[in-house]
């Protein structure tokens, strides 16, 4: 049983362990990548009525057998995750497992399809419910070194992607303040309220500028050229942190013997 545990575990899971002394199957991931490839394309042309009513059968069809795979490889991961050392006590670390966000990504792949069986919803609620397939688009980050990556210098640098993201807010709460107070009386069916007014600081600090509700007074254009000007500077601030969080990580990759990035720790 053992054996068959960590073979299981081999043929599931993407990361091998040194410890787990079996033969890696990548056909399996293949063919889970492919399969989460056709459910995202299954859900996009579902919404085409032309096509939803001609091939309804076939899309459901789809869905189920997509779910019934969806649903085996979970109960299998689940259960062969105590070959982990941080998993390996039976219950625990099972319900450890199953609270991670990988688990809970494959969990909420194919949980919408079940609900409707135990809970009573609205067709138009459970219409909009089961875009929540959509969910399986994440999986493939358990496949792709690209978005691993990515979610390690997301990890790595959250502490300045918070930083720079409440810098963002307070400047969108004052340019939203100062626009109301200087434009409420000139245009008071558009700048109402500071909420209202939020819209227009949303959209000109990211320099998008919809045209829908403008400043008309001349300290009105003041105020919009400074904040239009400061929001550009603004939003470089996550691309630059980003941007350095891939330099590190790519360095570190390459260089094995460096010190990482985040802890410090000397990397063997």
């Amino acid at each position: 049983m053992k054996n068959l545990k960590r073979k299981i575990y081999a043929l599931v899971e993407t990361v091998s362990y040194d410890d787990l002394t079996v033969q890696k199957y990548d056909f399996f991931d293949i063919f889970i990548v492919v399969l989460i490839l056709l459910n995202i394309a299954s859900v996009i042309l579902e919404t085409v009525q032309s096509l939803h009513l001609r091939y309804a059968h076939a899309f459901k069809d789809f869905e189920i057998f997509s779910v019934i795979i969806f649903t085996g490889e979970y109960i299998l991961r689940v259960w062969s995750c105590t070959e982990v050392e941080k998993y390996k006590t039976p219950v625990w670390g099972r319900i450890k497992f199953m609270f991670s966000f990988l688990a809970l990504v494959d969990l909420f792949s194919f949980l919408p399809f079940y609900l409707p069986m135990f809970i009573p919803f609205d067709m138009r609620f459970l219409r909009g419910f089961r875009l929540f397939r959509l969910v399986r688009v994440l999986k493939i980050g358990r496949y792709s070194e690209a978005l691993r990556l990515f979610g390690r210098v997301l990890n790595g640098k959250k502490a300045e992607l918070l930083t720079a993201v409440f810098a963002i807010f307070i400047l969108l709460i004052i340019s939203s303040s100062l626009l109301y107070f200087v434009e409420h009386e000139a245009q008071p069916t558009k700048f109402k309220n500071i909420p209202e007014a939020m819209w227009w600081g949303v959209v000109t600090l990211t320099t998008v500028g919809y045209g829908d509700i403008y400043p008309i007074t001349t300290l009105g254009k003041v105020f919009a050229s400074i904040i239009s000007l400061l929001g550009i500077g603004l939003f470089a601030l996550p691309a630059g942190i980003l941007s350095a969080g891939f330099v590190e990580e790519i360095k570190t990759k390459k260089d094995p013997m460096k010190k990482c990035p985040h802890c410090g720790a000397k990397l063997e």
